[in-house]
């Protein structure tokens, strides 16, 4: 039996190939002559170049960038062997990389990630693949372009301060010297986020408050990012304007600095990962694959991992078994709200009951939480590990005694 392993990071808890190593480790027990196959994911988010780096061939390169509040900082990013560097955008510009009390999307500057791209360039880099998410800033790029050359300018032709609140004040944009340096480069962003730059469903709107803005500061935010996307057509930065392009609001607006100046394609995270480790090559020798993430919800389904793995698995007809933290199912009826006479004046097809699980039935064969018991959230994460491990060999146990019973069935 071929089983391929292949599921998201746990949030807080499990690296992805942890959550690899845990299920193989409970399934092997039951089944320790099937072939095992561990393929850690990722959406594009935290984590995705620590999951690259586990199947493709090359090295992390560590160096000196700027933090979102322009101090000196060590971050990392993983450049392959033939040429591609993965880098995410968190690792310069991360809202982790801040106490709550710094956080201020006014002042905090996506530099550190245009550091990156340079230092990779100059490593020999031509393909760069960018994974957005849990950025601390507001600046539409604006910092990234600065560290690529790029100058930005008030109407007296003095060089923005950073932040993305100081976009109001642009009046001239110079780059040149940004196509120079990326004449020979391909930049790939992973993204899922389909907010535009501006207005309700934009950057600063959705995205500002949990970096800190005030609603006043969410519109000055707004408005600035504005007049950013408004000079930089004037000065014909881009063919088309790309304020409207979903992804274009996505970390703080760091996709429309990227489309716009750079030319960089945004295509989905999933997607964009599973296709580099080749997915769909092992699910074609599979016999059965697992996946899981920490939170099975309402979001699985808008682009996370285990949903994309659930696709292609069916694609080749593939059975899937999801293992996650949690399993949370908003339209499921409780225990404590559903009584007997609810249940008996409902038809099977039509309780909520059932229909709650559709999604799961139509992608997923067996999904099941992790949990073992009601605990502490710091003790659910240190004990995340053997959870899996444990739920992977109840799984196993029950697959094998199905087998059981099918094989004294036939006799």
């Amino acid at each position: 039996m071929n089983i391929l392993i292949a599921p998201d990071s746990f949030k807080e808890s499990l690296e992805a190939i942890e959550v690899c190593e845990a299920i193989k480790a409970g399934f092997s027990n039951v089944f320790p002559e099937a072939a095992y196959t561990l393929l850690p994911l990722a959406d594009g988010g935290e984590g995705t170049s620590a999951v690259l780096s586990y199947v493709l061939d090359g090295q992390w390169r560590q160096i000196q960038v700027h933090d979102p509040l322009m101090r000196p900082i060590t971050s990392k990013y993983f450049l392959t062997a033939d040429g591609i560097a993965v880098i995410e955008i968190a690792e310069a510009c991360g809202l982790h990389l801040l106490t709550k009390d710094e956080r201020n999307p006014l002042i905090a500057s996506s530099f550190g990630v245009g550091e990156m791209i340079v230092d990779a360039i100059d490593q020999g880099a031509t393909n760069i693949l960018i994974g957005l998410g849990g950025s601390a800033t507001n600046d539409a790029g604006a910092g990234m372009l600065q560290a690529l050359g790029v100058k930005l300018q008030d109407a007296k032709g003095t060089a923005l301060k950073p932040g993305g609140s100081n976009l109001s004040q642009l009046h001239s944009i110079e780059h040149q010297a940004l196509y120079n340096l990326l004449s020979d480069v391909t930049i790939t962003v992973a993204c899922d986020v389909t907010s535009p730059l501006c207005g309700p469903t934009g950057a600063s709107h959705v995205f500002g408050p949990q970096k800190g803005a005030t609603p006043e500061q969410v519109q000055s935010l707004d408005n600035a990012l504005g007049i950013f996307a408004q000079v930089t057509n004037a000065h014909n930065i881009s063919k088309t304007d790309c304020r409207e392009f979903e992804g274009a609001g996505a970390a703080g607006g760091l996709g429309f600095g990227l489309m716009a100046y750079c030319n960089a394609k945004l295509k989905s995270g999933f997607d964009t990962i599973a296709d580099i480790v080749e997915l769909d090559k092992h699910l074609t020798s599979a016999d059965v694959v697992i996946t899981g993430e920490g939170m099975f919800d309402a979001q699985t389904a808008m682009g996370k991992v285990a949903s994309g793995v659930a696709k292609r698995a069916k694609q080749h007809n593939v059975p899937v078994i999801a293992i996650c933290g949690a399993v949370d199912r908003p339209n499921e009826l409780s225990a404590a709200t559903t009584t007997t006479d609810d249940i008996k004046s409902a038809s099977i097809d039509e309780s909520p009951l059932l229909t709650s699980l559709q999604f799961e039935t139509d992608l997923f064969d067996i999904v099941v939480p992790s949990l073992q018991k009601l605990d502490s959230l710091e003790q659910v994460f240190a004990n995340a590990d053997r959870n899996v491990a444990h739920t992977a060999y109840q799984i196993a146990t029950a697959l094998k005694l199905g087998k059981n019973i099918a094989a004294i069935k036939s006799r």
